[in-house]
């Protein structure tokens, strides 16, 4: 940074810093207020006065100022002026709320992630003031002007507007919640700060009121009717008490997935259609995070996406085609399964001093699940890749592959220049041998003896 840009840095953080200190003084009583029209002093209106006080409630919060938030919080629980004051705050919470929640949609987060955060970082009565914060931000735009898959987030959430009006709201919420006044005051304050502190990441569709994208129209029902099949191997996989059987459903819809890639990418090809990669991002929950994302990663691999775990928030972001995106998501959340059910089935041992090992066995178990699971995924994509090539022509259909592997490379690099590598600790031998036995049984074998559907 040269010098003239640092000295302009400096002015603005200086003139930011007298900003915050002069609301601080006048909520605190004890400065002038702006001058108004004609010279005349204006004094600052009760919901002016609630909304500073409101921000440096979120300052406090952030800079771990305990008594200047103890402060902030004792004049939002009694409200300026009595019962109207209440009422005041009520309102300017909500406001604020419904305001900072629309703000981070533009920021890319996305109405389940919001709540999943909100719990995460805060507690399940944080999640439910999220969910209704949603809801009552959703109320500004019709549903045609709503992508279909925040329709199915709302509809997960069952976020609706329950109150009958928004200034009572917060007394209504406490009081549904079986909470004193000061702890709803505390939690709303916990839901702004967290609101206000969520960094940017990467937008995976449009918010509500932008405009959708088009989507190509070509392979809409060929990709249904593969994924219809899928899903329905995967459930026999899933259902299934015999090993042999759900290896077996679990390889073919393996195999219906890669052929379907290559299908996919011809056709596209051919039609000159407009096909580019897109972001999508799964949920990945405790316990054991870091070997479930393992898995979602090698999948993700195996259908030529790219994907990175975001530890904090619990979930990972993959980049691929949009059936490529499908395919992986139903392949997991199969594998998955499959994975906790055999973990669950095995056994651990305790240690030689008999403590408990349960925890390293099913860490273990898990990390060496997915890294078999992996191997096995990647020799079946490249044997129906070679079997496409000879009997689609080489030349034809390598460019083409190659083409799209490129693309999602440059879309993956962009979003993510800089990326930290995680590795997991394996300090349980058991875990490890019983995890990749699992994986084998779950591999790609026995695809001659699931016929086609």
């Amino acid at each position: 940074m040269g010098k003239n840009s640092r000295e302009r840095h400096k002015a603005k953080r200086k003139a930011a810093d007298a900003a915050q200190r002069r609301r601080s003084e006048r909520a605190a009583g004890g400065a002038d207020d702006p001058l108004g029209l004609f010279g005349t002093r204006r004094i600052p209106s009760q919901l002016e006065l609630v909304e500073q006080i409101i921000e440096q409630a979120i300052h406090a919060q952030h800079g771990e100022h305990r008594a200047e938030l103890d402060r902030c919080h004792a004049l939002l629980i009694a409200g300026p002026g009595g019962a109207a004051g209440i009422q005041v705050v009520n309102r300017a919470l909500l406001a604020r709320l419904l305001h900072d929640v629309g703000q981070v949609w533009r920021r890319g987060w996305q109405p389940g992630e919001l709540v999943r955060v909100a719990r995460r970082e805060c507690g399940a009565r944080h999640g439910r003031l999220m969910v209704d914060a949603v809801a009552a931000r959703m109320r500004d735009y019709p549903k045609t002007a709503v992508d279909q898959r925040w329709q199915s987030q709302l509809a997960v959430l069952d976020a609706r507007v329950w109150w009958e009006h928004d200034d009572h709201y917060v007394t209504i919420w406490g009081d549904r919640q079986g909470l004193d006044r000061a702890t709803v005051i505390t939690a709303l304050i916990d839901v702004l700060h967290l609101l206000a502190t969520l960094p940017a990441i990467e937008v995976v569709g449009p918010a509500p009121g932008d405009t959708r994208p088009a989507t190509a129209p070509v392979p809409a029902d060929l990709d249904q009717r593969m994924l219809d099949r899928v899903r329905a191997l995967l459930a026999k996989a899933e259902s299934t008490d015999f090993p042999e059987e759900a290896d077996a459903f679990t390889a073919k819809a393996q195999e219906l997935m890669a052929r379907h890639r290559i299908d996919h990418a011809l056709l596209v090809a051919a039609t000159g259609e407009r096909d580019q990669p897109v972001t999508r991002r799964v949920a990945v929950d405790n316990p054991y995070e870091a070997p479930k994302s393992l898995l979602l990663q090698v999948v993700a691999e195996a259908n030529s996406c790219r994907a990175v775990w975001a530890k904090r928030f619990g979930f990972t972001t993959i980049v691929g085609f949009g059936t490529d995106l499908d395919s992986t998501e139903l392949l997991f959340t199969s594998l998955l399964v499959q994975a906790t059910r055999a973990m669950t089935q095995a056994k651990p041992a305790t240690d030689e001093y008999g403590r408990n090992t349960t925890r390293s066995f099913r860490q273990s178990f898990l990390t060496a699940y997915a890294s078999r699971i992996g191997e096995r995924l990647s020799a079946a994509t490249d044997e129906v890749g070679q079997e496409a090539a000879e009997s689609a022509g080489s030349t034809q259909l390598l460019p083409v592959l190659a083409a799209r592997d490129d693309a999602v490379r440059d879309a993956f690099e962009k979003q993510f220049p800089q990326l930290t590598h995680h590795t997991t600790t394996i300090n349980n031998r058991h875990g490890w041998a019983s995890g990749r036995a699992a994986a084998d049984r779950a591999s790609l074998h026995g695809r001659q003896e699931v016929s086609h559907e």
